[in-house]
């Protein structure tokens, strides 16, 4: 017998509505960020540590002995020159000579062994989950990051005597960085110097045609450099978070050029930028539109059997999904697979899981529903806050109070050409991936049937970088652990960002590089770096002996798109797809 259809559901929508509303207005207020999820780590933080007396009588004789020997310090002038905490490596604030003089060395470390006490306050209290753990400590750093004697002029040495030196000016023109800032900012115009640096002139400038288009992706094919090239074409499925030029910057630092110069066929995928009427495309409509669409063109241009392809970011997650899924359908037009900064199992994605849980989830999904698409500008926040004293507070301190602009260059310029996400793809790509970690988990759908990295069988090259926020290396690393096939893996130095565009020549770069066979055991991501010797210079050429080796013999390039095919240039590169704002 049929069921009666539910008489209040047209009433519930509306309600249900009109809550994802009233979230999507607080959103605007909240940077993004649920504060019913932070109020509920703060909560299991705070009962957590008021049944504890044991921690907190911990805590009281930390704060005694932290008191004491601060204290102690001061009256010994001949410990002056030995501080009684030091900052951590990655915290450069206080490295000045001007900062070891009296009393701004007391003020510095009384700030440390203040934010060290807090750290002790906000971890090992027994009982907390990690997660909530992880996001009391994280917001207790970011609250005293904010009072950072560095912060201030009148407790920052280095800002006291340039104003000093300079009589002032130095605020002056600070303040005018500001103003000039502020107004950019509420127009919607790129950051100060960015105009230095045009699209198609001297970034994103590699020669080449657009030979394919759909409603979400250009495919630019780039002209030859070399006489001959090698029969296998590489395809590059760059992350749509940004624009795909970050692989095409600057004549010096361009992996386009680099590898067209190394003999090689280049196509790549420039990402339309979503809008509102894209607000129903999904992963698999990436997938489709993207990847697949890509490797048919690619096939019809150069007549090539097999493709290397290449994917960076959230393109080689999406690579490796299309990869799984032509295995399993025994399509094996993929020759090797390169994945560059790429997770494929979520569990360990670094800092960025703070943000991850049901409530933050549900309540940056109605931020998207009311407008169809994430604007970049609306997680940037998020992104600069992993990383506050270099990407918000230094620069603070440098373009306001000590008055100087930092030479914007083509890295900095991309970064600033932001670009939206689709509210289906963004919320199926966070739920499926990062929150279920469905695809190491055999529940990742493509199709009816759900896919398996350990179907792909060619061999494949994975690149980390060392000081990654977005996809650290030891999650790139877990690859080997879904994996059944050859693989190589390759840690440089560098960010998710300047580690990947590490051209040879690039001052101060190394790496370490090595490969597992198929059947060889498994060596956890310690052992590994232990194990693995250090190489001087750019991994840019390994990449390119790793891809030679597996390639065939240089015969005649290609001609530029296929007119009896129906891909004829449809115009110069970059296209028109990278301009939009």
């Amino acid at each position: 017998m049929s069921q009666p259809a539910p008489t209040d559901q047209p009433e519930n929508t509306i309600l249900q509505s009109y809550d994802k509303a009233l979230r999507a207005i607080a959103s605007h207020y909240t940077a993004g960020l649920s504060p019913i999820a932070l109020a509920s780590a703060y909560a299991d933080w705070a009962l957590h540590l008021a049944t504890a007396p044991g921690k907190q009588m911990e805590l009281i004789e930390k704060s005694a002995k932290k008191t004491m020997r601060l204290a102690t310090h001061c009256m010994t002038p001949a410990d002056a020159e030995h501080p009684c905490i030091t900052p951590l490596p990655q915290d450069r604030r206080f490295r000045g000579e001007a900062w070891q003089r009296w009393p701004y060395n007391m003020i510095y470390q009384s700030f440390l062994l203040n934010q060290q006490w807090w750290h002790n306050a906000t971890t090992g209290v027994r009982g907390v989950t990690k997660q909530h753990e992880e996001v009391v400590e994280f917001a207790a750093r970011q609250m005293l990051d904010v009072f950072s004697p560095s912060n201030f002029a009148l407790t920052n040495p280095e800002i006291r005597d340039k104003t000093i030196a300079e009589g002032g000016m130095n605020l002056l023109r600070g303040w005018r960085n500001f103003v000039d800032d502020w107004a950019r900012m509420v127009s919607g115009r790129k950051p100060a110097g960015t105009e230095a640096f045009k699209i198609g002139g001297n970034i994103a400038a590699s020669p080449g045609k657009v030979i394919y288009r759909n409603r979400l992706i250009e495919l630019i094919q780039y002209a030859p450099t070399t006489d001959k090239v090698r029969p296998e074409p590489i395809l590059i499925v760059p992350a749509w978070i940004m624009k795909y030029y970050i692989l095409d910057l600057s004549a010096k630092n361009s992996l386009v050029r680099y590898l067209t110069g190394q003999g090689y066929t280049v196509f790549i995928l420039s990402w339309k930028n979503p809008d509102a009427d894209d607000r129903d495309l999904g992963m698999d409509a990436y997938r489709r539109l993207g990847v697949m669409a890509a490797l048919d063109a690619v096939g019809k241009v150069t007549g090539a059997a097999q493709v290397h392809a290449m994917g960076y970011c959230l393109g080689g997650t999406l690579l490796a999904i299309a990869a799984a899924a032509m295995a399993r359908d025994g399509d094996r037009r993929l020759k090797t697979l390169t994945l560059l900064a790429t997770q494929v199992d979520f569990t360990d994605a670094g800092e960025l899981m703070m943000f991850i849980n049901e409530s933050q989830l549900s309540f940056l999904e109605d931020m998207m529903w009311e407008q169809g698409y994430l604007d970049t500008h609306q997680m940037a926040g998020t992104f600069q806050l992993l990383r506050s004293n270099d990407l918000i507070w230094s620069r603070i301190i440098h373009d306001y109070l000590m008055g100087e602009r930092a030479d914007v260059t083509d890295l900095i310029a991309w970064n600033a050409d932001t670009t939206r996400m689709p509210f289906r793809m963004h919320s199926e790509y966070l739920r499926k991936l990062f929150l279920q970690n469905d695809l190491t988990e055999g529940r990742y759908m493509v199709g009816d049937r759900p896919v398996a990295l350990s179907d792909i069988r060619v061999p494949v090259f994975l690149v980390g970088t060392e000081r990654d926020h977005v996809a650290p290396w030891q999650s790139v690393y877990k690859f080997y652990l879904q994996s059944d096939t050859e693989v190589t893996f390759l840690l440089t130095n560098g960010g998710h960002n300047a580690g990947i565009v590490s051209e040879p020549g690039h001052p101060r770069r190394h790496y370490r590089m090595a490969t597992r066979a198929h059947d060889d055991c498994y060596v956890g991501p310690d052992d590994w770096l232990e194990q693995t010797p250090v190489t001087p210079g750019s991994w840019w050429p390994a990449l390119v002996d790793w891809l030679n080796a597996r390639s065939g013999k240089p015969a005649a390039p290609p001609a530029m798109g296929a007119a009896d095919a129906g891909l004829s240039p449809l115009g110069d590169a970059p296209g028109a797809y990278v301009l939009q704002p």
